[in-house]
């Protein structure tokens, strides 16, 4: 199990900065852009932080709502946000914010990407279960059962962009962003998993480089499984 504090000692070392899109790079989202003294308007794709463990949970839940968790469908969301929010300070967990890039303007956070490579995958749930209680769960218990990664890639596990948000290229945005995090841990591609039900995101990922190379059942949905390689690496 690779710490993943190592991604971003890994991006420092590599003298990797937070990116920051001007508004006339990426549309207004809404008029809620916010300037500085010579007027410029940015949207920052950063490494996450523990600060921001109140922002990311009802992200976090988005794509939970979407795969109809059966463990998590009659868990209040404020209990639910609750545990997501001291998950997140857990530097090993799935969720963990070295595990997370956010997009980030003027303090709001818009979207969050979420990955980690394969070798992760077996025990990127571990740290999670002393919490589970909290969700009436027994600590023995898995919110997430099957396989979604394979050997060699560096997985995109989650993409969520807040509803008031969509629409603006904040997840194009973050596609573009996790390259640097999957090349300084050595990956070679970029691997994400598109639920057949949501073929609007499949044709962002399609724009963006991703092709489909199977399909896997994660619960009760199918999705296909897509790769892309990275920038920089060659397949």
């Amino acid at each position: 199990m690779f710490a993943f504090f190592a991604i971003i000692e890994s991006m420092q070392k590599a003298q990797l900065e937070p990116t920051a899109f001007a508004a006339d790079e990426c549309q207004q989202i809404g008029g809620s852009f916010s300037a500085n003294k010579r007027g410029a308007i940015f949207l920052i794709i950063r490494p996450s932080k523990p600060d921001d463990a109140p922002q990311v949970a009802p992200l976090i839940d988005i794509v939970f709502t979407e795969m109809e968790i059966p463990q998590l469908m009659k868990v209040p969301k404020k209990t639910l946000y609750s545990v997501l929010e001291q998950a997140f300070l857990l530097p090993t967990y799935r969720y963990g914010y070295p595990q997370m890039l956010v997009a980030d303007q003027d303090g709001q956070i818009e979207g969050i990407a979420v990955g980690y490579l394969h070798e992760q995958e077996a025990h990127i749930d571990d740290a999670l279960k002393p919490l589970l209680p909290k969700l009436g769960l027994t600590p023995n218990s898995s919110l997430f059962s099957d396989t979604e990664t394979y050997a060699g890639e560096w997985y995109l596990d989650t993409l969520a962009v807040a509803e008031t948000a969509q629409g603006h290229g904040i997840g194009t945005k973050l596609l573009n962003a996790v390259d640097t995090v999957a090349r300084a841990r050595h990956a070679k591609v970029v691997s994400l998993n598109v639920d057949q039900q949501n073929p609007r995101a499949k044709k962002l990922y399609e724009r963006n480089g991703f092709l489909k190379h199977g399909e896997l059942m994660i619960g009760s949905h199918r999705y296909d499984h897509m790769l892309r390689p990275v920038v920089g690496e060659e397949v």
